[in-house]
């Protein structure tokens, strides 16, 4: 669910994607001398202590690395002289922007910064990130002050795992906040299909507004984990008027809610005396259209309240908490589930996220034609998923016979472990997945496929293509015996809508 721009004022309302309360951490950097890399990532805003040295210099709250010294400023290879530093983020996302404070480095900052961005999949050494990772530009080249927060818009679509900052020529940086929107790998977790916690920053959940934060901030509500305080909280101050408290929650995707969590941990003497909850499909304001989810309800201190909406509730895109009077809430919880819609409004969005490289693969395994692939990522950004299908169809439709070929060759016969041709592993997954008819089939039948199979491929000069997802064994060897008669150019056509069919039905699944 992408911003709207009237929800907020700043990109600095978002979520730092890099936050070490997200798990972003600092892995590998050119040199650190004075000061470690891992405090370009800590939560709590730097410090000067004018007495504190170590035995390398004065210690600073940053990251500084030695002076350069050369000539110029250029390196061994010829180029400009820069130190790096890799970051990888606690949730990966489209970044918005970045803010590149240099607080306390008044005569040791960089004159320059530049930003890129990486996908890495997995969990690979921090080496491994620094030889290998394909990094895209997100900042070019660009002037920094010292003692000051360095704040750059950044416009940019696509999702990234990883961000590099190189400082020009040396020098130190006391932290970097990468703020953006969260577009999680919904399969770590646990899939779109499952009970999520829509209300999560690290999914992308949002607090967009509140009536007050006084005493902290309404972004604590949506951290992971358990609140170490009431500075960790969200706390407005005491109310002298008539009603209610609130914050109004964007939700990571529009879902029906289940199942609320309620938590005001350390929260003993300012605890709300209660709490109730709203929910809308279009957030508008004042002029939203609020539901009721949960009737008010009262709170009790230190104390994580489990509270159920109605079994039949709505879904909705916001949430609105109130608190009556006022006073502090640890945490908030909105577990729910998405519709087959929601579902693939996400999976839209995350293709369009994606890298060229990253999409390619990603519809390889949807259709094995690399020209089918290829035509579809330069159709993107997909407004919905209509639109997705329309590029489809058109890609079908300029594939050659050679190109068809390539897509029936990714798939393993049907009662087959392997592709005749080149496949992924996520491709070859999928196939086991479809063919889960085959599994229970005895061994006459087993054998019989495997022969007319061999037939098959003999006359017609490719496999036997059939959506099998659903069918049963015998189902499977009846069209197969039904298919054997005709001739080439009708298995080819026949083939290729089957193909049609397997695609839509992988593509509904993309992650």
């Amino acid at each position: 669910m992408s911003t709207n721009a009237n929800e907020l004022a700043s990109f600095t309302d978002l979520v730092d994607l890099a936050s070490e309360r997200l798990g972003g951490a600092s892995i590998h950097c050119s040199d650190d001398f004075f000061a470690g890399m891992e405090n370009l990532v800590k939560a709590k805003e730097p410090v000067w202590d004018e007495h504190a040295y170590t035995d390398r210099g004065k210690w600073m709250d940053g990251w500084e690395s030695k002076r350069a010294h050369r000539e110029n400023h250029v390196d061994a290879d010829g180029g400009e002289h820069h130190d790096d530093c890799i970051v990888r983020l606690g949730a990966p996302g489209l970044v918005r922007g970045v803010v590149v404070d240099t607080a306390f480095f008044r005569g040791n900052y960089p004159s320059h910064c530049a930003i890129a961005g990486a996908v890495v999949d997995g969990f690979p050494s921090a080496r491994a990130v620094a030889a290998e990772a394909r990094w895209l530009p997100l900042l070019p080249k660009s002037p920094l002050t010292g003692n000051s927060k360095n704040t750059f818009a950044i416009e940019s679509e696509l999702r990234v795992t990883h961000v590099r900052l190189r400082i020009f020529p040396d020098g130190g940086v006391a932290r970097l906040r990468v703020y953006g929107e969260p577009l999680p790998d919904w399969r770590v977790h646990g899939g779109l299909e499952g009970e999520l916690d829509l209300a999560s920053c690290e999914l992308g959940g949002l607090v967009v507004a509140c009536s007050d934060m006084f005493f902290g901030s309404r972004h604590n509500l949506l951290f992971p984990g358990f609140s170490s305080g009431m500075h960790d909280g969200w706390e407005t101050r005491r109310s002298r008027r008539a009603g209610f408290d609130w914050a109004v929650v964007r939700l990571a995707a529009r879902g029906a809610p289940r199942r609320v969590v309620v938590d005001t941990s350390h929260f003993k003497g300012n605890c709300p005396e209660s709490f109730a909850l709203e929910g809308c499909e279009r957030y508008e304001g004042e002029r939203s259209a609020w539901r009721e989810l949960v009737a008010r309800v009262p709170l009790q201190p230190h104390t994580r309240h489990v509270l159920f909406p109605a079994p039949d509730a709505a879904a909705c895109s916001h949430v609105r908490l109130r608190v009556f009077p006022d006073g502090g809430l640890a945490r908030f919880r909105l577990f729910g589930v998405l519709d087959d819609a929601e579902r693939q409004v996400q999976r839209v969005r995350r293709l369009n996220a994606m890298t060229r490289d990253e999409a390619e693969a990603a519809l390889h395994t949807c259709c094995g034609s690399r020209a089918f692939a290829a035509q579809v990522t330069s159709a993107r950004p997909f407004v919905d998923l209509a639109a997705l299908g329309r590029a489809v169809d058109a890609a079908f439709g300029a594939l050659t016979e050679a190109d068809w070929l390539e897509a029936f060759a990714a798939h393993p016969r049907i009662g087959g472990t392997r592709p005749a041709g080149h496949a992924s592993a996520a491709s070859q997954a999928q196939s086991g997945q479809e063919q889960r008819g085959m599994g229970v089939a005895d061994a006459a039948l087993t054998a019989r496929m495997a022969e007319l199979n061999e037939q098959y491929a003999k006359k017609h000069g490719f496999i036997y293509i059939v959506k099998a997802s659903g069918k049963s064994a015998a189902e499977l060897l009846a069209l197969l015996e039904a298919r054997l008669g005709n001739d080439r150019s009708t298995e080819l056509k026949t083939a290729a809508e089957e193909q049609r069919k397997i695609t839509a039905l992988r593509l509904a699944r993309i992650a």
